[in-house]
């Protein structure tokens, strides 16, 4: 006789903690916003924390656990939230909305000194001058990175602003020793999010990726653009009423002098309009030999 032997799995009361607490903060802040931790630093994640603080918590959990908090919390559309959750995840639950988020958390990234395997994430530009590095076994670095170079008081000077690596190509391990003696830091590295989630909408990482000078200068065209139409048109506003009124004034000015209409302002205009045509008609008298 077969004897079957159920075994049961030991409940894990840490895990069940962790859920719980996603859960809870799922409901408590209305935006959740999925970011990605490769390159990621402690103390980057704790300058984000204090960044944050009063508006947001940080959670870094295992993204299994992270899912089962997400759909007990039976947020709208979770599902299509919870299949991004891949590699190694931090969720910040926030009161900021995706757009102001993604500024606050914009303005803690750093720069970093490159490793080897990292891609260059912008054309990696050598600058052009004193390295202030003596000439010695460094000078071959220079040469695989392409770089020119000449020796001028003992230390080794770059010929011109020169690129060591195209961008998105990979570091290698030569050329990351060769920029940190440069002290070069090309790897901008901090939480980016991927993800954000807001009342059942879910946004893409470069949707709410705001560029500030851009959109300023956005709104400085799309001003002086509508300024221009409504001084055109005749349209009077605050902003534009000195030049509508100046644009009237010299129109105005200009049909008086053409139809001769005189005024204390016209005048003059008119005078000199006058006494160069009589001029224009003595020129032509006298190429016809006609006298004064």
């Amino acid at each position: 006789m077969s004897e079957t032997v159920q075994v049961q799995k030991k409940h894990n009361p840490k895990k069940a903690e962790t859920v719980e607490r996603v859960t809870g903060l799922a409901k408590k802040y209305p935006v959740l916003a999925v970011t990605n931790l490769s390159k990621v630093r402690s103390t980057q994640l704790m300058a984000v924390r204090k960044a944050l603080r009063g508006h947001a918590e940080v959670f870094v959990v295992k993204n299994k656990l992270a899912i089962l908090g997400l759909q007990a919390a039976g947020i709208k559309n979770a599902d299509q939230l919870l299949s991004h959750l891949t590699g190694q995840n931090a969720l910040i639950f926030s009161t900021y909305d995706p757009f102001k988020l993604f500024l606050t958390l914009d303005k803690s990234h750093v720069y970093l000194h490159a490793r080897a395997g990292d891609k260059a994430p912008n054309d990696i530009i050598v600058p052009a001058g004193n390295t202030s590095l003596p000439a010695g076994p460094v000078l071959s670095e220079f040469r695989e990175a392409g770089i020119q170079t000449k020796i001028e008081g003992g230390s080794i000077w770059v010929n011109r602003d020169s690129v060591a690596l195209k961008k998105g190509a990979e570091v290698t391990p030569k050329l990351a020793s060769l920029l940190s003696k440069l002290n070069i830091k090309p790897i901008r590295a901090g939480l980016s999010i991927a993800l954000a989630y807001e009342d059942g909408l879910i946004y893409a990482g470069d949707l709410v990726a705001i560029d500030l000078e851009k959109y300023r200068q956005s709104l400085l065209d799309a001003y002086s653009s509508s300024r221009g139409l409504a001084i055109l048109i005749g349209y009077v506003t605050k902003e534009t009423a000195p030049e509508v009124l100046a644009k009237a004034y010299r129109e105005a000015l200009s049909l008086a002098v053409e139809a001769g209409f005189v005024t204390k302002e016209s005048a003059p205009m008119i005078l000199g309009k006058a006494e160069a045509q009589a001029a224009a008609l003595t020129a032509e008298a006298k190429k016809k030999g006609l006298t004064e």
